[in-house]
């Protein structure tokens, strides 16, 4: 890893075996320019080990989100073509 005053510079290794990190199915290597302090705070706050554990479960989280938020907007795109009509505690349609 390299560490500027401004950037840090993230390198993920090429690596097939599991020795590296054992969740990652392939790895590729990459450079990017991340701000430390953010870094080390999504490791506080996702108890990640080391940096690169905490950039991987943070894009775990983003994935997961988006995945959830599609769901739920699949859901509710069904409930509204189902044609249900819902009312409010005085009857009154809502919607």
């Amino acid at each position: 890893m390299y560490i500027d005053v401004d950037n840090m510079y993230i390198v993920i290794y090429s690596d097939n075996s599991n020795s590296f990190m054992t969740m990652a199915s392939k790895r590729s290597h990459k450079h990017f320019q991340l701000d430390s302090a953010k870094i080390k705070r999504a490791q506080r706050v996702l108890h990640a080990k080391t940096e690169t554990e905490a950039i991987e479960r943070a894009l775990d989280f983003a994935i997961s989100e988006h995945e959830k938020n599609r769901l739920v907007q699949q859901a509710n795109e069904h409930f509204i073509k189902s044609g249900v009509e819902i009312k409010d505690v005085y009857g009154t349609l809502v919607g």
